[in-house]
Formats: structure tokens, C-alpha cells, sequence
């Protein structure tokens, strides 16, 4: 606190205010003593002028002397503790107005000297980030103090798992200036499975000192701000799940479905396997006269070898082919099935009366992709059962042909479970599969 006197009256000479110091959030005073050097009664106004008005009071702002007397006036002092409120040198002026002799109005000046003070505010966002490698945040940071600042960012953890990057590494801000700081986490490695792994850290944010402060030099409190990165597996559970899910099918298939196929055509194979009869006596030469019409068949003699026929449910198509050698002539059987959604329908060739059919091949077509399941006899013979799904076409082949005797029949079985989708992009209203066998038809000895 200091004081001055001010003598008052036409002529008094001029004192000034001394200096005073006062941190902003602080309090400061001082003190004017003010003296009527008049004959009469005077009253005096006193009122703080310039920056520092704002924040200053006079105690008592009026007082009324009488000739030769004095009186101490009291000046305040309480900057607020703002970033406006700028550290350094402001004036100060004190205006005494006396009412009787307005004429002798005096202004008194002086130095205010605005202490120093430090603050930071920071900001993180987002406290809680997820990430395979790295995770990025924002670190808001503003100057609340009255003085230029640079900022110091330091980051870390228990552990040396994590490696941070900041930029701007040490930005310095003006008094009430902000900015906005990067910050950059990353892992040493990935977590290739399992559960996130969360890693805590913590962002510390002080002020970078210079070189030539000293230790004992009063700075901004460092402020502490939590944060995590959450780090998530390169393939998660529901993916490890979804895998698992697939392979079980596809083991399943091959452990059902593919062997039952595989049984089906060895099955048929083995029961191909069987001695060829011996061309009966007069039919050596191996030659046989005409060739075959694919009808029902002539009688031995007639000059003709009986062709291939339909059978009634299958809508098959028959022919023959040229004259052969003693072994019969070759001849194939076509039966075109269809069937209704939900429906088994069976189509059957029959072997001509007086003929054997020796099959050598056979070919199955489910050209638009229909779902069921199809099966295939020769007389009381299974030959095989196939998923209609697993196949567009199928074909087996036997070096020794499966003898099939007169009036037997080739018996295709289609259960129609979902038709499929044909080549004009139109799912069909019902399954359609195609039956070729073809073989060698050679008379029989009576």
C-alpha cells in the first residue's frame, strides 16, 4: 500500500501516485491523502480514469474538507484473474474534481505493474478409441493466463507397449489463444485373435520451459488427462465362428455324400464284372444281315436286329446303328423324365423281347440344375443314387457290358425336390433330367 498528499487550493503544487504491483485474481491498494489548503469548505469527487477503471475503486469517491483539514482516500485495486488482463506496465489516473473550484480539477498518475500467471486448459478427445494398430485423438489446449506459454505434451503408460506422436510437437500460444494438438498412438504388433485388449495411457500437458528459466520459477501446473486404446484382433469371433461353420459342411460332404456316390458307382461296376456267354452254334461267322430300325425287334432269320424301345413312362427315344459283328449291334435308348415339384416319377426303357442288351455306357443330363435325388436300376439291380445338386452331367462307362436280359427294364427314379434355374435365367416350373444308355442288342438263342 502506498499513499501520496494532495494539496488542494488555487496553486497547491502536484503530487503523484507511487507505483503499485498486483496480480491479476489478486487484490492491490493504495492510498491519496487529499488536504483543503482553501479558506471555505470543499468538497472533492474522486474517480479512477484510463485501463485500469474497470477494476478500480475509490473509498470514499467524495469527501468534504473544511479550511487546513485532510482526509486519506483509498484506491482498489482487483484485476480478474482473465487472459485480457495482460501481464506488464498499464497507467493509472486518479481525476480530483473540487465542486467550488471545478476549474482546479487535477489528474493524478501512476503505474500499475500486472504480475504474471500461468494456466493451461487441454481437452482429449475421444478418451476411448478402437483400432487394429493405431488409434488417433485431439488434444484441445488454451492460454488462460496473461503471458505468452509454449506447451509441453509427454504421454505414457505402465508398460512400453505403446509409442506416441504429437503434432504440433511444442506449440506456443498468445494469452487466450487455442490450438489443437494431434495425437498418435500405435501398438508394437497385432493381436491376431482373441478378445480386444485394452491399453490405459495417460497425456500430460505442461508448459516447455526455456533454458534459462531456473527450477524454482513458477510454471503452469501440469495437467493429467486419461485415455485408452482399445485394440481389436485382426479376425474376430464371429469370423473364427462363420470358418468353423463352413468347414464342418464341407466335411460333412465329404463324409456322406461323396463316399455314398463313390459306393453307388463301384457297386455297379462290380456287378458289370460278369463272363460273356458264348455265341451259340450257326452264328460263328459273327455277321448278322440288315441294319436295326429300333423297333420292338424281329423274330432270328427275319434279316433285321431288333432295335432299342421306350418305355411307356419315359418318353424315350430309340435307335439303332449299322450292321455289327456276331457280338449284337450298337444300340442306345433315350428316357426324358420330368417331374413335379415335391413328386418321385419313375421312366423306364425295356429290353425287346427276344434280346439281350448289353450297356456299355450311360450318361445322365440335369441340365437346369434341379435339387432331389435320382436312381438308377437295371431290372432289380441298383446301379447307383445320386444327389441331383452335386451334378449337371454325369456318365459311367464299363469296358465288360452289364447284361440286361428280354423284358427287363433300365428304371430312372427322380424325387423333385427344387427345380432349378436353365440357361434363360428363368427358375423352370418342374426338374427335368435326360437318361442316355446305350449298348450292344444282340438276338437271343432259343
Amino acid at each position: 500500500m502506498t499513499s501520496s498528499a494532495i494539496p488542494s487550493g488555487p496553486g497547491a503544487p502536484g503530487l503523484d501516485i507511487p507505483p503499485v504491483t498486483v496480480t491479476p485474481g489478486d487484490s492491490g491498494t493504495t492510498t491519496v491523502t487529499v488536504r483543503n489548503d482553501g479558506d471555505i469548505v470543499e468538497a472533492y469527487s474522486l474517480e479512477v480514469v484510463g485501463e485500469c477503471a474497470p477494476w478500480s475503486t475509490v473509498e470514499p469517491a467524495r469527501v468534504s474538507l473544511y479550511p487546513g483539514t485532510s482526509e486519506t482516500v483509498t484506491i482498489r485495486l482487483d484485476p480478474p484473474r482473465s487472459p485480457e488482463i495482460r501481464a506488464g506496465e498499464k497507467p493509472l489516473g486518479v481525476r480530483v474534481l473540487p465542486t467550488e473550484h471545478p476549474d482546479a480539477v487535477r489528474v493524478l498518475e501512476t503505474t500499475v505493474h500486472i504480475g504474471e500467471f500461468r494456466e493451461l486448459q487441454a481437452e482429449l478427445a475421444p478418451r476411448r478409441r478402437r483400432g487394429w494398430l493405431r488409434g488417433r485423438y485431439r488434444l484441445a489446449v488454451r492460454n488462460q493466463g496473461n503471458t505468452p506459454v509454449g506447451v509441453g505434451v509427454t504421454a505414457g503408460q505402465q508398460g512400453e507397449e505403446l509409442t506416441f506422436a504429437f503434432k504440433p510437437a511444442s506449440p506456443k500460444l498468445e494469452p487466450g489463444e487455442s490450438t489443437e494438438i494431434g495425437v498418435r498412438v500405435r501398438t508394437g504388433k497385432p493381436a491376431w485373435l482373441g478378445a480386444p485388449v485394452v491399453w490405459p495411457f495417460t497425456v500430460d500437458v505442461a508448459e516447455a520451459r526455456e533454458e534459462s528459466e531456473t527450477p524454482d520459477d513458477e510454471g503452469v501446473v501440469p495437467a493429467r488427462l486419461d485415455a485408452e486404446f482399445v485394440q481389436i484382433p485382426v479376425f474376430p469371433r464371429w469370423l473364427l465362428v462363420l470358418l468353423a461353420a463352413l468347414l464342418a459342411l464341407l466335411l460333412a460332404w465329404f463324409a456322406l455324400v461323396r463316399p455314398a456316390v463313390r459306393s453307388a458307382a463301384e457297386e455297379a461296376a462290380t456287378q458289370a464284372v460278369q463272363p460273356r456267354p458264348t455265341p451259340p452254334a450257326g452264328q460263328g461267322d459273327g455277321t448278322t444281315p440288315g441294319t436295326g430300325t429300333g423297333g420292338a425287334g424281329d423274330q432270328p432269320g427275319g434279316g433285321q436286329e431288333p432295335g432299342a424301345q421306350a418305355g411307356p413312362d419315359g418318353g424315350g427315344t430309340t435307335g439303332g446303328g449299322g450292321g455289327g459283328t456276331g457280338g449284337g449291334q450298337q444300340s442306345s435308348a433315350t428316357i426324358d423324365l420330368q417331374t413335379a415339384t415335391g413328386e418321385t416319377k419313375t421312366g423306364t426303357y425295356q429290353v425287346p423281347k427276344g434280346t439281350v442288351f448289353g450297356v456299355t455306357d450311360l450318361v445322365v443330363a440335369n441340365f437346369q440344375g434341379d435339387e432331389g435325388l435320382l436312381t438308377i436300376s437295371f431290372g432289380d439291380r441298383k446301379v447307383t443314387t445320386i444327389a441331383l445338386e452335386t451334378f449337371r452331367n454325369q456318365d459311367y462307362h464299363w469296358v465288360t457290358p452289364i447284361k440286361i436280359p428280354e423284358n427287363e427294364t433300365v428304371t430312372v427314379e427322380v424325387t423333385c425336390e427344387k427345380p432349378g434355374t436353365p440357361a434363360n435365367g428363368r427358375r423352370a416350373a418342374g426338374c427335368h433330367e435326360v437318361l442316355n444308355v446305350s449298348g450292344l442288342l444282340s438276338l437271343t438263342t432259343r
